[in-house]
């Protein structure tokens, strides 16, 4: 799956990458865990494969990281976890669950 490129508060670019992929029956599935990385190079491909890489197999110390959401129950039971350099307030994790939200239960915006 490919990165989700979004602005929260109207001037903070971020990228959110699901941190696995996988399909049934040729039908993508959905993670549900989402790392969080503030966009400074504004959507550099790049970039991507530079975060890409270090999805949570050791402490991740990029700059850009801001920790991850799990969704522990779609629509009703979300985690924050902030192990990044900079830390997430609760109305930019809730505008950020809002936005990846929209996206899961949207399938014709999945870039596949």
């Amino acid at each position: 799956m490919k990165p989700i490129h979004i602005t929260i508060a109207k001037k903070r670019p971020l990228i959110i990458i699901p941190d696995s992929q996988a399909h049934a029956d040729n039908h993508p599935v959905l993670t549900y865990t989402y790392s969080i990385y503030r966009d400074q190079k504004n959507g550099d491909k790049n970039q991507f494969f530079e975060k890409e890489t270090n999805l949570h197999l050791e402490k991740n110390n990029d700059p850009d990281y801001m920790g991850y959401i799990t969704f522990e129950q779609p629509g009703r039971l979300f985690t924050y976890t902030a192990d990044g350099a900079t830390e997430l307030s609760s109305d930019e994790v809730e505008e950020i669950i809002e936005q990846i939200s929209e996206y899961r239960d949207t399938p014709n915006m999945w870039q596949i």
